[in-house]
């Protein structure tokens, strides 16, 4: 049984809890979105999932019950107690009292084993802790989170649209990004003054780039995304460099794919 609304304030009241502004807890207080998200994750019991700010566990409860190998990462020493009593029925989920941002990976998920990120991210550390995911957590074979729709549109946005950018290009290197669903404010407790947006990042093999000068070259661009690249990236990039790459030193950043960004990046580094 998942959680709903009478039972987040309930949880709330008879623990002396309230959400946390600044761990950005928004808690999820409709059963038909957690049991949605955990549809949409296409997990079952041969699937391992490693959900971050499980919180009172109400997505918790809703991966459980597909029979998927749940790790749950609370980093509110207040509510770790109540989401282990939550879940003390469960034997398929391991709750792990833990900075999801500070953790050592490896040592948390077993590198051996593929895992699927299955969470309701907290506002404040979304887009970091997935970039630190497709970057440093290869045995995170798929992610599915929701983020702020902002956030979600960014990592899945297209070259030439308005939301691409930096984490668009990090997200294309290392698989493939798409927005599966939104959810309303109105199903959060408290409620956010944003919609929130599900996306789901497919990791792929990626390109041969090096991917620290790759990002490196892409940020210095970014940072200036309004300028023609010859003029963001002069100094770093030569008007040969751009010829050889293929790539006209009048584009914006946004105007270029990933592979566009590869062979600039490889150009430049002499690969």
């Amino acid at each position: 049984m998942t959680h709903s609304r009478p039972r987040i304030h309930d949880l709330l009241e008879a623990n002396s809890l309230a959400p946390r502004r600044d761990l950005g807890q928004n808690f999820v207080a409709d059963p038909n979105t957690v049991r949605r998200i955990a549809d949409l994750a296409r997990v079952g019991p041969d699937d391992h999932v490693v959900e971050v700010g499980a919180g009172l566990g109400s997505l918790t409860l809703a991966l459980a019950d597909t029979g998927a190998d749940v790790t749950a990462i609370e980093v509110d020493t207040g509510m770790v107690p109540v989401l282990r009593d939550e879940v003390a029925d469960r034997p398929n989920v391991r709750v792990v009292e833990a900075d999801a941002m500070r953790l050592d990976w490896d040592e948390m998920l077993d590198p051996s084993i593929n895992w699927i990120l299955v969470a309701n991210l907290p506002y404040n550390v979304g887009t970091p802790l997935v970039c630190d995911i497709l970057d440093f957590v290869p045995q995170v074979q798929r992610i599915l989170v929701m983020v702020q729709r902002e956030v979600a549109e960014r990592f899945a946005a297209a070259p030439r649209s308005s939301a691409y950018g930096a984490i668009s290009v990090k997200a294309a290197y290392w698989g493939s990004a798409r927005i599966v669903g939104i959810v309303p404010s109105t199903v959060f407790v408290p409620r956010p003054n944003v919609e929130s947006a599900l996306v789901e990042i497919t990791r792929r093999v990626p390109p041969t780039t090096d991917p620290v000068e790759l990002f490196t070259l892409v940020k210095t661009a970014f940072g200036q995304r309004r300028k023609m690249l010859r003029k963001s990236l002069s100094g770093v990039v030569t008007t040969e460099q751009f010829e050889a790459a293929d790539v006209a030193g009048t584009s914006r950043p946004e105007e270029l794919d990933v592979d566009a960004w590869c062979r600039l990046t490889e150009i430049v580094h002499g690969n």
